[in-house]
């Protein structure tokens, strides 16, 4: 059985910059840091999945493929522009987002989650 205890080392990530052009990203507070890693698919694939982490701070930014996320470490909201709705998550929470959803991320505490996403077509 594998379980996440907080804390505990992720493996390396790589620095992911706010610039990718089809996600729209605008900077709403602070100034958060991304860094990644993509375990499996990627670009010209229809799947991936990985391990994303943000330090705090807020960004608007539009969804690129439908995705299943779990919250491993840190606190954070996601707000829907479409429907105003609020999910407050932190560690053990999941969440999904749709491919195309506009929404805001507001992390409060450095956050650490693992993600499947699926993008027909490919990402």
């Amino acid at each position: 059985m594998l379980k996440y205890v907080p804390g505990e080392d992720v493996g390396l990530l790589e620095h992911w910059p706010f610039a990718a052009p089809e996600s729209d990203y605008v900077m709403v507070a602070g100034d958060p840091v991304c860094q990644g890693r993509l375990d499996a698919g990627g670009p010209g694939h229809d799947t991936r999945a990985g391990i994303w982490r943000c330090t705090q701070g807020a960004f608007t930014c539009t969804e690129q493929g439908d995705e299943m996320m779990v919250i491993l470490e840190g606190r954070c909201q996601i707000t829907d522009h479409a429907t105003g709705e609020v999910l407050r998550l932190g560690p053990g929470d999941c969440a999904f987002v749709k491919d195309g959803m506009r929404v805001t991320w507001a992390v409060s505490e450095t956050v650490t989650k693992a993600f499947m996403g699926w993008k027909p077509g490919g990402y």
